[in-house]
């Protein structure tokens, strides 16, 4: 047999030797992917019987092989695709609803496009073009793109299917310049409006409201919580006895595919988990609902279906939406509470304060994507100018 040095992976070549029986061995000189070479054999009644049960035993070699090593430059995107799904889930680092997000993007927005390619074929300039053209659509379905497409095609560089990432030499996403909205205090009682009359029963159509959805705007008003972390809220976060009316927001509400919404025991971050004091309208707001809450235990949670059960976020989006549309009033989402929240308090405090209140680890982040500009320049500068070039008598 020839005694040249294997590549990792492969073997040399095929020698035959007589077995008792009339039987055949064939065997030869495998290198495995810890780089040790080691002699390997099979038997067979005829010499092609025992060279394809040594070619079997070969390609089911794997030591430190990863299980995709089947894959190659010339395997198709999808198979890559599924064997990165694989590896997030032996991985378990993500949270489910993540998971379940990356998988969901790669499905619809990538895999349209890349499925039928190779890997080999998936270069710098398609990926480019591809994520450009999807930015005209929308910035964040290619900001989504991009990151599942860069995780993929990095778990191939990672096992030596690809010699580097073309998305690590794509261009930068752009995105469009905008304005975080806030609304203004005769928008907020405006809605509030809306919300009391649609619970009083004086705005026609869909089921009995009970009283939540008035209760729970007035909760993200004074707290700046999220809706999940607001619908979270259990009897012993809450304390309106005490000085300080106070709220602490540790837990959200989290919906997976195919399985029922349950509370989770932590907020989206570590600072997200915060006690907040609470203005005089948040706290007679959640005294009306302890007032009518049944479920005696500490855990029951101050806004729940008829059953105890949580509420789901989408649920009462869509309730908003509606009874928005009945009020004649356009654009209002539970999240644009928070950056009202935060617009307010950055305007009175300061963003760092804003940013607290808000659970951020980072006030760029306050600054980017919640607090509305002040578009009106100091009044100073009219005295100032008003001096410099005031008219002669």
């Amino acid at each position: 047999m020839s005694r040249q040095r294997l590549a990792i992976g492969t073997f040399g070549e095929i020698g035959y030797l007589p077995a008792p029986g009339g039987r055949s061995v064939a065997r030869a000189r495998y290198r495995g992917w810890d780089g040790r070479t080691r002699l390997v054999q099979a038997t067979g009644a005829t010499r092609g019987a025992a060279e394809r049960a040594l070619k079997a035993k070969l390609s089911e070699r794997s030591l430190f092989q990863p299980s995709s090593s089947k894959l190659t430059a010339d395997s198709p995107f999808g198979d890559l695709v599924a064997y990165w799904l694989e590896d997030l889930d032996l991985e378990g680092r993500l949270s489910r609803r993540t998971r379940q997000l990356y998988e969901g993007n790669m499905r619809r927005l990538v895999l349209p496009v890349f499925g039928s390619l190779t890997l080999r074929e998936i270069g710098v300039a398609r990926c480019d073009h591809f994520l450009k053209q999807l930015a005209r659509q929308s910035y964040g379905r290619a900001k989504q793109a991009r990151v599942v497409l860069r995780l993929a095609l990095g778990l191939a560089v990672r096992h030596e299917v690809l010699p580097r990432n073309p998305m690590d030499h794509v261009s930068r996403l752009y995105r469009p310049a905008s304005t975080p909205d806030a609304l203004t205090p005769v928008e907020v009682n405006a809605i509030r409006a809306a919300i009391a009359d649609w619970e009083a029963g004086r705005s026609p159509s869909g089921p009995k409201p009970d009283g939540q959805l008035g209760a729970i705007v007035e909760v993200m008003l004074g707290t700046s919580a999220r809706i999940g972390e607001v619908l979270a809220i259990r009897r012993r976060d809450v304390d309106v006895t005490g000085a300080v009316p106070s709220i602490r927001i540790a837990g959200t509400i989290v919906s997976h595919r195919g399985e029922p919404t349950v509370r989770q025991d932590h907020p989206k971050t570590a600072k997200s988990r915060r006690t907040v004091a609470i203005p005089s309208f948040a706290a007679e707001a959640v005294r009306r609902r302890l007032v009518r809450m049944e479920a005696p235990s500490l855990d029951a949670l101050l806004f729940c279906s008829r059953e105890g059960t949580p509420l789901t976020t989408n649920n009462v989006r869509r309730q908003l939406r509606h009874v928005m549309d009945l009020a004649g009033i356009t654009g209002v989402t539970p999240h644009l509470f928070r950056r009202t929240v935060a617009t307010a308090i950055s305007a009175e405090a300061g963003v760092d304060l804003a940013a607290e209140l808000l659970g951020h680890t980072d006030p760029k982040i306050t600054i980017a994507h919640y607090i509305r500009r002040n578009e009106m320049v100091n009044p100073a500068t009219a005295e100032m100018l008003g001096r410099a070039f005031a008219k002669d008598a």
